[in-house]
């Protein structure tokens, strides 16, 4: 669970968004960036790809597992179960009267 601001940090997928209309692709062919039939894997530089053996992630503020994401603070357990964001812990919704449980 991501808030909207925490929402910009998140990567971007290689693949292309499937909606043609309004996707990121469409939009990015218009300035340059990326052509609507470009092949990003074979495309994009070697150096610039992501490891996860080499990414340093955090351990959960709550629990101290790994989280999933390289800026998280809290895993996605954590989050969802305490309705808050997984990167910036802001509060997301009250769950005063829903069972949140991870079963």
């Amino acid at each position: 669970m991501v808030c909207d601001k925490c929402e910009k940090k998140l990567g971007v997928s290689v693949t292309q968004d499937t909606w043609k209309s309004g996707s990121r692709s469409t939009v990015a062919s218009d300035t340059g960036k990326q052509k609507l039939t470009e092949n990003k894997f074979l495309t994009r530089a070697k150096g610039n790809r992501f490891d996860p053996t080499k990414a340093n992630f955090k351990q959960c503020r709550i629990c101290r597992v790994a989280t999933h994401h390289p800026k998280a603070n809290y895993c996605q357990a954590c989050a969802y179960k305490k309705s808050i964001c997984c990167m910036c812990g802001k509060t997301l919704m009250s769950t005063k009267n829903y069972k949140m449980s991870s079963t």
